[in-house]
């Protein structure tokens, strides 16, 4: 090992032992202090009630499911249309003019609308029309409201990805007789979807927590259903439960985005 090497993991070393000293410190000040707060004993009773974490938490992981489900069908919907906005977006065919001004206008209006806000709008507003069933079904409207809003966020983050892109790769591209289609094909979008992956994994980290929004529309998912044990047993432990439930989730989703962010930035460096 040379002695930049051996300098370099000393100051690892020293680094990991701060930090774990310092995080050692905080928990065992959080462990002592929030116990001796005048109102400890009635919030431990609200939201953290053993007996009902225990009783309520097997409903809270079948409610769960559902959760999962309208996450599994909606990131297909959301990444094809993100691409096609972000591929209108940045079109430069003169004729084709009329559709980058939609995506900037798409872009702008549903990045600007709140995720609840929308959810709102369509999931009571389309129904209200008095369509037939299924067609009235608060899971179609609120999974096109979750589609609507994530794709816009998905298509700039893919539109970075496209811009990344060296203009010099585009031109040899076309150099070898590739046309503009074949080009983006086969050149521009395998190198910009595999550099933007560690942020549209964020995305759908952000997107299975915005799922239960959709229980403000009707549907039974977990956080409507906590909330109907909250109101059946008069304790916000339910409440905890769906977050230990979140967070199983979304904990090594991100973890597992900061890999690859790190590796991504391992590989450029």
């Amino acid at each position: 090992m040379t002695r930049r090497a051996a300098y370099e993991a000393r100051q690892r070393r020293r680094a990991n032992l701060i930090a774990g000293a310092s995080t050692l410190a905080v928990v065992v000040l959080i462990v002592l202090l929030v116990p001796r707060a005048p109102g400890w004993d009635a919030v431990r009773a609200s939201f953290f009630d053993a007996e009902i974490f225990v009783r309520t938490f097997p409903d809270l992981l079948r409610a769960f499911v559902l959760d999962v489900a309208i996450f599994a069908w909606s990131v297909p919907m959301i990444f094809a249309m993100g691409l096609a906005i972000a591929l209108a977006r940045g079109t430069h065919n003169p004729a084709l003019f009329p559709l980058r001004i939609f995506g900037a206008v798409y872009v702008d209006l549903f990045r600007g609308i709140p995720v609840v806000l929308l959810v709102y709008l369509v999931g009571f507003g389309i129904p209200g029309l008095g369509l037939p069933r299924p067609w009235n079904s608060p899971y179609i409207w609120g999974t096109v409201a979750l589609v609507l809003t994530y794709s816009a966020y998905v298509a700039e983050v893919l539109r970075s990805g496209i811009e990344s892109i060296h203009t010099s790769q585009r031109n040899a591209a076309i150099c070898l007789g590739l046309s503009e289609r074949d080009t983006m094909r086969y050149v521009i979008l395998p190198q910009a979807i595999r550099r933007v992956v560690p942020a549209n994994m964020n995305m759908l980290v952000a997107l299975q927590k915005d799922v239960a929004l959709l229980s403000f529309i009707g549907p039974v998912e977990i956080l409507r259903q906590a909330g109907i044990f909250k109101s059946l047993l008069a304790n916000f432990t339910p409440y905890v439960g769906a977050a230990v439930i979140f967070l199983m989730v979304t904990v090594p989703a991100t973890r597992y985005a900061d890999y690859l962010m790190n590796k991504d930035r391992n590989a450029r460096s």
